[in-house]
């Protein structure tokens, strides 16, 4: 979408600046019209953004009331639970309580009766990345959950397993693929996630353009599957099912190809033998002679990629889906090949691996489900707060999240929540987690913050990067990275606000550079760095190191980035392989351990008769989780709590204009939207509603229902932990 400005007219002295956007995993540039009091009065894609070419969504469109939201925290609030009020307060008497009472807890009962919970908004900023690791080590417990076991977690400890690093995630190769199978994934709505690709329907139409092909398979038409050559319907949650025809169908007619260093491929011939694509068509849906020709159009095609996404990491096998997705692309050839599935080169590269990745270090206390990436799974949180017993959680901090809605079975998390001893919340809004909160700490405007796409970039279609700094004054309110340092030392019990002589943040700072410079054989070169501040200096150390910077045989600095405003192409992607390769043979590894384990238990499950109603979620343009519903601008149309029936099932079961739902977790009354996109059998709600304990006016007025009253948090995908969304058993009654 290239539309025309919205807002005010033009306002006398008002300026034009320009930033990322931080709505969504797509890094579209944006050029924002500032009137003279610091008001965003209009909104453009950046056309001279090298990634995003001006592409701007109704998200991003909507960047300025986000910004300025009036229902966002301005101030620290804290509660008076006797009274349930709540006050504002000084940001000194914020943190001087937090530093009363937090630090007497965990003094009480120990470090693990710290627990906490860590949103996805934190993947989008720079305080997130930098200064929530510093908090985490601070605090030293184990109970750290976040949206990543509710998502992604799947993706990443397949790839952690096959390539050693679970930050190591393939991306298909967008621009000059011939191919594309799509599973479980709608960019049109999403934007794209876990794959960085500004403007996904344009890349997806020069695909077609150019004479490639595109096929989705998804329980639903959605506008992606409308887009494509072809759509494939699927029951939800079978998906790692079809992926085992397509890879028995490779090796049984001497498809396969690998132009890679792997170890495993007789293991995984093995494991496939059981899935042959007859047996597999029962399961799925999809039929024999449709799945053996899927294997033979990938084989066949001059280049190809399989990406699969968050409708299929959240199902039962989400771990062994996003497995066969990547051997697949390695069986045909295309993986780390132009065209198939590479591996992007960030700029800002992280610091390499020394162990391969393994999970399980520890388990969580009640249920014993594995870590993974140093967390715990969300889906075991309210019961590691209820349970008594050492370890058991009593002080809770959360950031940018709002598990409540968002995590399994949220009415059980509600509960918990409101029995903890003390709880601390990082968030701008007063909503269905963060009322239980003892104080909330409000992070400044997106405007007010500086942007750096960490995580994001190592998952870009093609290699980019960009900076931008704040675009409007702090006053005299601290930044989100100030908020989080002094957060960590008032955990702590240390000085919080610099009268032992020192700051926090600028100390924090300061520790890692040094460190990082000592690590690298560079202490001698501090004076060399660049910025405003301690924050601007780490990014500059991050991208001297990086595989661009200067320090390590290129030119990339934080003053080029500052002199290149509109972002840099740093070109197409290359191959990496073994380069990146972090596993103990240094190959690909096609049969880890941990996951032809868990093939027994796909193939226990092949003879299961399929529940009559499965329920799955739903991807909505104008939304980003909860966080989003109280924009105005962006409730309405089609973002929309309704339940999506087939309607074929709505004459079958007798229903009129609204259903029970039930499940084994709970129930729920929802308005039908009866729809020939969603297949027969299936039902879809939207993820993150259900605001009717929120002080967001705009929300609460569009309330809607919280679909993880139906999902249940004792059902996991077991090599990663992550929550099942999709493919939970419904059964629907007329009102």
């Amino acid at each position: 979408m290239r539309g025309p400005r919205w807002g005010m007219a033009p306002i006398t002295d008002s300026r034009t600046l320009l930033r990322t956007c931080p709505l969504c995993e797509a890094v579209c540039g944006l050029e924002l019209t500032l009137d003279p009091d610091d008001h965003v009065t209009a909104v453009r894609g950046d056309r001279q953004d090298p990634f995003s070419s001006g592409f701007l969504c109704p998200k991003g469109a909507s960047f300025g009331h986000l910004d300025e939201d009036p229902d966002r925290i301005t101030e620290p609030l804290i509660r008076d639970r006797a009274a349930d009020t709540w006050r504002t307060a000084s940001w000194t008497e914020a943190f001087d309580l937090i530093a009363e009472r937090f630090p007497a807890i965990v003094a009480e009962h120990g470090n693990q009766a710290a627990g906490v919970y860590l949103g996805n908004p934190n993947a989008h900023t720079v305080a997130g990345t930098l200064y929530v690791p510093i908090l985490l080590r601070a605090l030293g417990t184990r109970n750290i959950y976040s949206a990543s076991t509710a998502d992604q977690m799947p993706k990443q400890v397949a790839s952690g397993l096959m390539f050693g690093d679970p930050l190591t995630v393939p991306v298909p190769d967008l621009d000059r693929t011939d191919y594309l199978l799509m599973l479980g994934a709608n960019p049109l709505e999403s934007n794209g996630s876990l794959c960085t690709a500004p403007d996904f329907p344009g890349r997806l139409k020069a695909l077609r353009r150019r004479g490639g092909r595109f096929v989705v398979v998804d329980p639903r038409v959605t506008r992606t599957a409308k887009l494509a050559d072809e759509h494939l319907f699927i029951r939800p949650g079978s998906d790692a099912y079809l992926l085992f025809g397509i890879v028995h169908t490779l090796f049984a007619e001497n498809l396969a190809d690998v132009r890679v260093e792997a170890t495993g491929v007789d293991e995984l011939r093995t494991a496939a033998a059981a899935f042959d694509p007859v047996t597999v068509a029962t399961r799925t849906g999809v039929p024999a002679p449709t799945i053996i020709r899927l294997a033979r159009e990938l084989a066949a095609a001059p280049t190809a990629a399989v990406y699969a996404r968050i409708g299929t990491c959240t199902v039962e096998f989400g771990t062994i889906t996003q497995w066969l997705v990547e051997a697949i692309n390695t069986l045909t050839g295309n993986l780390d090949t132009p065209g198939g599935a590479m591996f992007a080169t960030a700029a800002a590269g992280g610091i390499a691996r020394s162990k391969p990745f393994r999970t399980g270090r520890w388990t969580s206390r009640v249920r014993e489900l594995p870590e993974a990436m140093g967390e715990l799974p969300v889906a075991t949180l309210a019961e590691e707060i209820t349970t008594p017993g050492a370890g058991q959680i009593r002080a809770l901090v959360t950031i940018a999240g709002n598990p409540v809605l968002s995590a399994p079975s949220g009415p059980r998390l509600d509960t918990a929540f409101a029995q903890l001893d003390f709880m601390v919340s990082v968030d701008r809004y007063l909503n269905e987690t963060t009322r239980h909160a003892d104080v909330i700490l409000p992070p400044p405007r997106p405007t007010q913050s500086p942007h750096y796409d960490f995580a994001l970039l190592h998952f870009a279609v093609r290699n980019y990067t960009r900076y931008s700094r704040p675009l409007v004054p702090l006053g005299d309110r601290p930044s989100e990275s100030a908020i989080l340092t002094r957060l960590a030392a008032a955990l702590t019990g240390r000085a919080h606000d610099g009268s032992d002589g020192v700051d926090p943040l600028t100390a924090a700072d300061e520790l890692v550079i040094a460190g990082t410079l000592h690590k690298a054989g560079f202490a001698n070169r501090r004076a060399e760095l660049n910025g405003e501040n301690s924050t601007e200096r780490r990014i500059d150390l991050m991208l001297r190191l990086g595989p661009y910077g200067e320090w390590n045989g290129g030119t990339l600095n934080l003053q080029v980035l500052l002199d290149n405003p509109h972002g840099i192409d740093l070109g197409p992607l290359q191959p990496r392989l073994p380069g990146v390769l972090r596993t103990a043979t240094e190959q690909v590894d096609l049969a880890p351990e941990p996951l032809l384990a868990d093939v027994a238990r796909m193939r226990a499950r092949l003879a299961d008769a399929a529940p009559e109603i499965v329920l799955i979620g739903r991807r909505q343009l104008r939304s980003n989780n909860s966080w989003m519903h109280n924009i105005a601008s962006l409730v309405g149309g089609s973002n929309r709590c309704t339940l999506h029936i087939n309607p074929a099932d709505v004459a079958r079961l007798g229903l009129g204009d609204q259903a029970v739902v039930k499940s084994a977790a709970g129930t729920l009354t929802v308005p039908l939207e009866p729809t020939e996109t969603i297949m027969p059998g299936v039902v879809s709600l939207p993820h993150g509603w259900g605001h009717t304990d929120s002080a967001q006016n705009v929300a609460r007025a569009h309330a809607g229902v919280n679909a993880n009253v139906l999902t249940d948090d004792s059902v996991v995908d077991v090599p990663s932990g992550n929550a099942v969304f999709n493919g939970v058993p419904v059964t629907l009654i007329r009102v």
